[in-house]
């Protein structure tokens, strides 16, 4: 175990390389639940769950990469092997930055996944998931996919899933002129409204929560129709073309509820999925889930393609800048604590010395002056050698500093906690310490 750095584990599970089957295997009852789950594993420090409807993710922090890859393996178990992508340490850190940047996402350059990554964030957060590691990587990540936004083109006149999906059904059943039924009031269900909008006859809103829809039809510029989840049976039999995208963990559409609807097209962009199996064993229904998708994203995939581009050239810029963040901080623990532990040894030397003879005030200035400069001359080359060790990831020789300098390290938590130098310890260390570490 690498003492007082920890390892970031992750693992993967998207509709590039599952089903919609598999999707549903690895998705929790919610993104607080998983880390909830993956924190109660005693090896697990830090936990992070990102799940959307083509993606469930987790990522953990422990003390070496082995219990952070078990630990996912139990939190995974039941998903096929094939379509679970296992990252390490520094492949989970920059996958993270891909996500947020919209690299990742099945529209690329959607803007979604990003209010998607700050919500996964404050989940974690809520549910004591974040701690020093995550708290800078998914922080960072944020500020990739800001960056992406503003500084290239990724999500210039970018569709989001849900207009894709709006997409798919006018290329298969056509959408103007039609009456359409949007299920689900949240943010796709209202990107596909706003798409289908502006071309259908009339559009039905339906949600669970009847205000939420009544809000949405109110900014819509469409003759719309807000109906309750328990009215979908007579609803779905006058629309041509259904959009479903809720949050419900049970069947939305049951076969019983398009029983009698003759010709429907649905599109379902939940996860876990709004209609049942056996919907599509009804004549007249269609049913399209996000792996039909996969010819509209392809399509969006290759318009971004020169902005992808830059995306990743940014991405490797603000990866570096990362990895040296989190090695100049383990540096510092590191050297904070061989500071500490020189100065309580001088404390106590200086405090011997003193008591020996009556000084005056004067007197003690210059020998306490002077034991603080023997110590951050002695201390100068070790702090160069460690600053070195750090960045060629040499943790032997950081470990092994730690147990000469302080073979309690870390068993004072509040210490343990902080990345930084002890401010008392930061005015007594010389400017050349400084500039050996790199700080502003």
């Amino acid at each position: 175990m690498t003492v007082g750095t920890g390892v970031i584990s992750g693992a993967s599970v998207d509709i590039d390389r599952a089903t919609v089957d598999e999707l549903e295997a690895a998705t929790v009852e919610s993104q607080r639940a998983g880390v909830e789950r993956l924190l109660s594993v005693p090896a697990v420090e830090e936990a992070f769950v990102l799940q959307t409807c083509n993606r469930v993710e987790a990522y953990v922090v422990t003390g070496d990469g082995p219990d952070g890859r078990a630990a996912l393996a139990a939190f995974f178990e039941g998903v096929p092997s094939d379509v679970l992508v296992e990252l390490g340490h520094e492949e989970s850190l920059r996958h993270l930055m891909r996500v947020a940047a919209g690299l990742e996402s099945l529209v690329v350059g959607e803007d979604q996944i990003l209010g998607q990554v700050g919500d996964a964030y404050e989940d974690a957060r809520e549910a004591g998931g974040v701690g020093r590691l995550l708290e800078e990587g998914v922080t960072k990540a944020i500020h990739v996919g800001e960056r992406a936004r503003t500084e290239t083109a990724i999500n210039e006149g970018s569709v989001s899933l849900a207009s894709a999906a709006v997409s798919l059904a006018d290329e298969e059943v056509g959408v103007d002129g039609a009456e359409a039924l949007v299920v689900g009031a949240g943010e796709m269900g209202r990107l596909a409204a706003q798409s289908l909008a502006p071309r259908v006859d009339h559009l039905y809103v339906a949600n669970r929560t009847v205000e939420t829809a009544e809000h949405l039809a109110e900014t819509l510029d469409a003759d719309a129709t807000v109906v309750e989840l328990g009215d979908l049976d007579e609803t779905v039999e006058r629309a041509a073309v259904v959009v479903t995208a809720t949050g419900s963990t049970d069947y939305v559409f049951e076969k019983s509820t398009v029983s009698d609807t003759g010709e429907t097209f649905v599109v379902d962009i939940a996860q876990p999925r709004d209609v049942q199996p056996t919907v599509t064993e009804l004549p007249g229904v269609t049913v399209r889930d996000l792996d039909a998708l996969q010819t509209v994203t392809d399509e969006n995939r290759a318009q971004r393609a020169e902005a992808a581009t830059a995306v990743e050239e940014m991405i490797d810029v603000e990866f570096k800048h990362l990895l040296a963040q989190y090695k100049r901080k383990r540096a510092d623990r590191v050297i904070s604590a061989m500071y500490e532990s020189a100065e309580r040894v001088k404390a106590q030397e200086v405090e011997t010395a003193l008591g020996k003879a009556d000084f005056d005030e004067s007197q003690r200035e210059v020998i306490e002056a002077m034991a603080d400069a023997v110590v951050n001359q002695l201390l100068a080359a070790p702090t160069k050698s460690l600053r070195d060790a750090a960045e060629e990831d040499d943790w032997s020789t950081i470990n092994t500093a730690l147990q000469l300098f302080d073979p309690e390290f870390g068993e004072d938590e509040e210490r343990a906690e902080g990345d930084e130098i002890p401010e008392h310890l930061r005015d007594q260390m010389p400017d050349a310490v400084f500039d050996q570490l790199g700080d502003d």
